[in-house]
């Protein structure tokens, strides 16, 4: 296993406008903990970031007439082994931002065994956003995060494990990795996730988020196929009977078919339907109009 390296600062690449996104690195003076990985790979017809070692964020705004405050960090999947950013990031980016929501694209760094590296990211990235609500145009009271796959492991992980400036408002969870014990998880997460402690008993409970619920964890939302053969069902099933416990307002919608990974593709059958959803719990959240 291959163990990754990490450089960031914290510098705008964009101008702040509508469609055009602000590129930032997350960790102006380098992160604390080195991933070991030494080199970075964009495959741009695959879509996907592979060996990620520079923990980056894209923001897209909304034009200012449709801003509704809103705001959703956004991790996309791939596995913990790479990053599938564009139908799992920035094209989700951009359907929030027609929206009037800022859509803020989360390119962490991957774990490679270090399983404390996509945390840390993810919650300086909340902080960063709060930080720069007032010149965003974000109500730094309803911002969330969003996640597919591992990205969605990463996801409720932050809406699980925080801190108050980093906790998220709600939570949009896309067939997530909740669960790391073995009769449930993806094997590969677990691993690319914790390393050579894959069996260390406390780091699986601490990483197997339905565990991890409490009165504190916000309101979810689950969109997930039910012939999903990659990351079982039960990992969702799991987490909203957890969410329930604490009587946190939570939906769950189990589409028939699409199996895993598909993200923002339009061959997905339920396409248009996953967004109507989406942002009618948003709306029943009161988090857009």
């Amino acid at each position: 296993m291959k163990w990754i390296t990490m450089l960031a600062a914290l510098t705008i690449t964009g101008s702040i406008t509508a469609g055009n996104p602000i590129n930032i690195k997350v960790w102006p003076n380098g992160p604390k903990e080195n991933n070991g990985i030494t080199k970075e790979e964009t495959n741009i017809s695959g879509g996907r970031i592979e060996n990620c070692k520079v923990a980056e964020m894209y923001i897209y705004l909304p034009e200012k007439r449709l801003n509704t405050g809103a705001a959703v960090l956004i991790c996309p999947g791939g596995g913990y082994a790479l990053e599938a950013i564009q139908h799992e990031g920035h094209q989700f980016a951009e359907i929030l931002r027609k929206k009037g929501i800022a859509g803020i694209v989360l390119k962490y760094r991957l774990p490679n065994g270090h399983y404390n590296i996509p945390l840390s990211d993810a919650q300086e990235a909340m902080k960063i956003i709060r930080s720069h609500a007032s010149e965003w145009g974000i109500d730094p009271k309803k911002v969330g995060v969003s996640g597919f796959s591992a990205g969605g492991h990463l996801a409720s992980t932050l809406g699980t494990h925080f801190d108050q400036q980093s906790r998220p408002n709600f939570m949009i969870l896309f067939y997530p990795v909740i669960s790391l014990t073995e009769m449930y998880t993806h094997q590969g997460s677990k691993i690319n996730l914790l390393g050579d402690k894959f069996e260390d008993v406390n780091l699986i409970k601490y990483f197997s988020n339905d565990k991890q619920v409490s009165a504190q964890t916000p309101p979810t939302l689950l969109l997930l196929s039910d012939d999903d053969k990659s990351v079982p069902t039960v990992n969702s099933t799991l987490f909203y009977n957890q969410l329930k416990k604490y009587n946190i307002p939570a939906s769950i919608y189990i589409f028939p078919s699409g199996g895993h990974g598909w993200g923002c593709n339009k061959s997905f059958k339920y396409y248009n339907e996953w967004q109507t959803l989406m942002f009618d719990w948003l709306s029943s959240q009161k988090l857009v109009p």
